[in-house]
């Protein structure tokens, strides 16, 4: 790996936004991959990382670069939650309908995880398609019953993803709806919310 690539990977692990933008200077290849084809800005959006993937984002990096396990920058930040990242690679353009190894959009695992500053700035800030269907058979809002727990914060995501427009009575590969499941696994709550829009 030549100096300045290796710089570059340094600075940005280390969180250092102003020795990113010298490796830049000094040539580094903002798209070098590493032994798991992760790209300089996947390595900042997993870590969190935002002043350091700003600078590479004004630098032309591509949010959608995929590693060897199909995720992307873009994509990391639905199972990280960071609405601060999510905000950093917006001007880069990302691919709203860009797949996770699951099938997923960037919106799927943040409902499952409960995170709900994230799903909220999602909805308002993009035009994702909140019924999108991963392999699972699973939308956001079928994802946010099955593996969530019921609590305030899935409640809460279930409330969004209605008002963003998600169909409720979609039903998953098996043909059980999210009402179904809910009302399998106790989430009254929830249940009342998905009974009051059918």
């Amino acid at each position: 790996m030549p100096p300045a690539d290796r710089a570059l990977r340094v600075a940005v692990r280390a969180a250092d936004a102003d020795a990113v933008r010298a490796a830049i200077a000094d040539g580094a290849d903002i798209e070098s991959r590493d032994e798991h084809g992760r790209t300089p800005l996947l390595i900042a959006a997993v870590g969190d990382h935002v002043a350091a993937a700003e600078v590479l984002v004004a630098a032309g990096a591509d949010p959608d670069a995929q590693d060897d396990r199909e995720d992307s920058p873009w994509l990391v930040t639905g199972v990280t939650g960071s609405v601060r990242m999510m905000r950093a690679l917006l001007p880069a353009g990302p691919d709203l309908t860009l797949r996770n190894r699951f099938g997923g959009t960037a919106l799927i695992p943040a409902a499952e995880r409960g995170h709900v500053d994230y799903v909220r700035a999602l909805l308002r800030e993009t035009d994702i398609d909140v019924d999108h269907v991963n392999r699972l058979g699973w939308t956001a809002l079928l994802e946010a019953v099955i593996l969530g727990d019921g609590g305030r914060a899935h409640l809460e995501i279930v409330e969004l993803l209605i008002t963003a427009g998600a169909t409720p009575h979609l039903p998953d590969g098996d043909g059980v709806t999210a009402l179904e499941h809910a009302e399998r696994r106790g989430f009254t709550e929830i249940a009342g919310l998905l009974t009051a829009v059918r």
